[in-house]
């Protein structure tokens, strides 16, 4: 018994070294490099997506765009960087960064909101504020969705950013974030002051943005009727497209910003410029038709076989699983070329420790036809650290005595 166990000892010992040789060579050889192959395609995770001709459309406005919410992809344009007066379309940009203020928790929607001397004395589309007054910022933001209020959107500014004037401050920081090269705000509502321009472009960024991360904005812009003061002030839509329009779910009047859903694609139309309110919702609905009859959201394919997890070498894990949330569910496509869609995916056999949460460890490319449409991560799901002298010991003991330390 004893020379067994001096056998079994002595296997034991030379199996460790063996193995620590293996783990040094392996570290010195670099072998934490990922595939080339699968390295050079996870550069490159930007979807290009086959653009429709723009044909010529009638509109009557001076500018326009029309993006894919999804992806911000520019399906119309026309004079979409010329810069001109927004009117109350401002107030997207308010509000934005009102919600952004609820997300980050220094206000709430049961806040109530002060009414200042300067709120009060604004003058176009109102509520009749009297100074004093309060309202809950739930409130004041349906009278803003609703009624394009210039002086609720002026005393929410002076909430959020302490005085209009600091407001405005952080609403040009925002716009400078998001890009909106073209844009310059000198007040909260809208209201024509020398130097407060935007562009369609522009704007439909701003949408896009508060659509995308502010998503309860829909619910005050859906609303076509309320009221306030116990029933005393009567909110009536401005946006009279949600009677009119097949799918439209918002989002400010003044010129216009659309928004609208139809079979899973999300659009969003700019208008400025036109004479009239009737004009521009004319327009609008010439731009979102067109969108709708010539782009579909095709459905990724369902990868229903592709594989949850991922083997790691020199780690105490196994294994690591897979993210695949960077896929959208859908892809945004010509209707024209709109064919069944492939998917390809790129994945290394194993990985090499240390894995990092989050670390980028394939690709999957989809594909209509030879034509790539998009590239998207693989990443890890979890960490998985490099397997150090201690813990490779322990383990071998655990092998060698059956007992776990």
């Amino acid at each position: 018994m004893e020379r067994k166990n001096l056998a079994l000892l002595c296997a034991g010992v030379v199996c460790f070294w063996l193995f620590a040789l293996a783990f040094g060579t392996a570290q010195g050889n670099g072998l934490r490099q990922q595939n080339p192959a699968v390295q050079a395609a996870a550069d490159q995770t930007q979807p290009v997506q086959p653009a429709a001709a723009q044909p010529a459309l009638e509109l009557p406005c001076r500018a326009a765009c029309l993006i894919d919410q999804q992806t911000g992809t520019i399906l119309y344009e026309k004079n979409a960087d010329q810069q001109m007066p927004i009117a109350s379309i401002t107030k997207v940009m308010t509000l934005l960064l009102t919600f952004e203020a609820v997300h980050d928790g220094r206000i709430a929607m049961d806040t109530l909101v002060p009414v200042s001397e300067h709120a009060y004395h604004m003058g176009g589309s109102q509520i009749w504020l009297e100074p004093g007054e309060q309202f809950t910022l739930d409130e004041m933001i349906k009278a803003i969705c609703v009624s394009s209020a210039n002086d609720a959107a002026v005393a929410v500014a002076e909430l959020v950013g302490g005085s209009e004037p600091g407001f405005v401050q952080m609403m040009n920081a925002r716009a400078a974030e998001l890009g909106m090269v073209n844009t310059t705000f000198h007040n909260a509502c809208g209201l024509d002051t020398e130097g407060h321009l935007s562009t369609a472009h522009d704007v439909a960024i701003m949408s896009r943005e508060i659509l995308n991360t502010c998503p309860e904005v829909l619910h005050y812009t859906g609303i076509w009727t309320d009221t306030l003061r116990g029933g005393a002030t009567q909110l009536v839509n401005t946006n009279k497209l949600l009677k009119r329009y097949n799918g439209i779910t918002g989002l400010k009047t003044g010129t216009i910003s659309a928004s609208a859903t139809r079979d899973g694609l999300d659009l969003i139309a700019v208008v400025l410029g036109s004479l009239s309110s009737s004009e521009r919702f004319t327009a609008a609905t010439t731009l979102l038709d067109y969108g709708f009859a010539a782009y579909a959201a095709v459905p990724l394919p369902a990868m229903e076989d592709r594989p949850l997890l991922i083997k790691v070498k020199g780690s105490a894990e196994e294994s690591v699983p897979l993210d695949y949330t960077a896929l959208p569910e859908t892809l945004l496509m010509p209707k024209e070329n709109a064919a069944a869609l492939t998917a390809q995916l790129e994945l290394p056999q194993e990985l090499e420790a240390p894995v990092q949460l989050g670390q980028t460890v394939g690709t999957v490319r989809i594909l209509s036809g030879e034509t790539q449409l998009g590239e998207y991560e693989v990443r890890a799901a979890a960490d998985a650290e490099k397997m150090d002298f201690g813990t490779a010991f322990g383990l071998l003991w655990d092998a060698l005595t059956g007992c776990e330390s």
